[in-house]
């Protein structure tokens, strides 16, 4: 016999879901900017600018296409990429001084 969730457990267990998948976020993205900063060196060894417009607008289109497939917003999906890219440029024109 399964027994019956109050509200408030109810409530409390898909909070715990979402705890998980914020941990889940900060994991992936620690190991995203672990790899672009290993970029960021590299463009800065071989002289290389700190940004690539077009790559940024693949990457951008790419994912809208992705969070339209998957029915999340498209435009909340390209802010969060841009917010990415924007910090990750900042990293690499760190990585040239």
């Amino acid at each position: 016999m399964s027994e019956t969730l109050t509200p408030h457990e109810e409530l409390a267990l898909m909070r715990s879901a979402i705890d998980n998948f914020d941990a889940a976020l900060v994991h992936i993205l620690a190991e995203r900017f672990r790899t672009t900063k290993k970029v960021g060196s590299f463009k800065a060894e071989h002289d290389l600018p700190p940004s690539d417009p077009a790559r940024e607008r693949e990457q951008i289109a790419r994912l809208r296409r992705l969070a339209e497939r998957s029915g999340l917003d498209p435009d909340f999906a390209e802010k969060f990429l841009e917010f990415i890219i924007t910090e990750v440029i900042r990293h690499h024109e760190q990585a040239r001084s």
